[in-house]
């Protein structure tokens, strides 16, 4: 099985997911969820992490985790090991694993809005079921514009399934609970929905079920960009993290993903910027090595693959594109004054050498 890339942040958000093996039931009772609960107090009290938000399912649970120790790894590996042979043993014994392979941890910008807007998603959760029309057919429909707004009975029906979940932290952000456990930290997300002559409780109640009174488009948005993304934040966070990856292509596909968050267009330019010309008078100049280690660098460090990069250099073939990454980097290995610039350049595009 394909490794996934951990990202470890000190101080780091994170959205984190795990399921249930072959999506089976993982909470079956109340008190499968009642023992969770527990644990996810003691993980806090244990690895000093911050827990901002959960909310358990019945065949997986999503929690939005803070870490100021960026021990992310260690405190799921140990809550993930702790359920699943209590699991076991409260079953007769039951063998093998309770969850589906690692956790999926989506790396979230703590500045802004974007920790709140996770907690939004995972919060609404319960709701997005088919049964309240919004099952995922319903969600896409709805995003086209093909539904038309809720009738008073589904709105209802969605703020009673949201309010009375109650293995979420929802009822504790909405105030609908009279005292968070002290392991749930409400605090910050409480401050980022502010609203003039609102309590937080009433703030952040009107941020989750105002939506539900009118359709779902900005949630439906930012839930599929949660589900594909490899981190959610601005422009210059994505490129923080970017520089802190590390990984193998074969073991890790998702490291393809990350690099392609350097767009190539910097690497020209960069090459341009070495030279000291513009791309254009030397890209098609007979044995000039600017495109040569324009093409290298994508390859390396842009996650694209050999037609991409023909065609970004000004429409080489895949083949043609391929000998000249291979010239290159043969080239590399002895020319010792164009390594250091290669070197140079990776370092104006913030990649660190290991």
């Amino acid at each position: 099985m394909a490794r996934q890339l951990r990202i470890h942040v000190a101080d780091g958000w994170y959205h984190v997911m795990s399921r249930g093996l072959e999506k089976r039931v993982v909470f079956e009772d109340a008190r499968d969820h009642e023992h969770f609960l527990e644990l996810l107090g003691e993980m806090v009290a244990r690895y000093g992490v911050r827990l901002h938000a959960y909310v358990l399912m019945h065949n997986h649970y999503h929690l939005l985790l803070q870490t100021p120790h960026a021990n992310l790894s260690r405190a799921m590996q140990w809550l993930n090991v702790s359920y699943g042979v209590w699991f076991n043993r409260r079953r007769d014994g039951r063998l093998g694993p309770v969850f589906h392979g690692r956790y999926k941890a989506v790396p979230i910008d703590g500045e802004g809005s974007w920790a709140l807007q996770a907690s939004l998603y995972l919060h609404l959760n319960p709701v997005r079921v088919k049964g309240l029309g919004l099952g995922k057919c319903e969600r896409k429909a709805e995003r086209l514009g093909l539904l038309p707004p809720p009738t008073p009975e589904i709105v209802k029906a969605r703020l009673e399934a949201l309010r009375t979940h109650s293995w979420s932290s929802y009822p504790d952000y909405a105030g609908y609970r009279i005292k968070p456990p002290a392991w749930l930290t409400c605090e910050v997300l409480w401050q980022r929905a502010k609203h003039r002559d609102k309590t937080p409780q009433e703030a952040y109640r009107y941020d989750v079920e105002e939506p539900l009174k009118a359709g779902l488009e900005e949630m439906v948005s930012f839930g599929e960009r949660m589900q594909v993304a490899v981190a959610l934040g601005s422009e210059a966070f994505l490129e923080r993290l970017r520089c802190k990856v590390r990984g193998s292509r074969s073991e890790q596909p998702a490291l393809r993903t990350w690099q392609r968050l350097l767009p190539f267009e910097r690497v020209k330019e960069t090459v341009a910027e070495v030279k000291g010309e513009a791309w254009d008078q030397f890209c098609d100049r007979r044995l000039d090595w600017g495109r040569d280690v324009a093409i290298c660098l994508g390859r390396r460090h842009c996650g694209m693959t050999l037609p991409e990069l023909g065609v970004a250099v000004g429409g080489m073939s895949a083949a043609a594109a391929a000998k000249a990454a291979r010239r290159m980097e043969t080239r590399l290995l002895h020319d010792r004054v164009l390594s250091r610039q290669v070197r140079r350049m990776e370092a104006d595009l913030s990649i660190v050498q290991t």
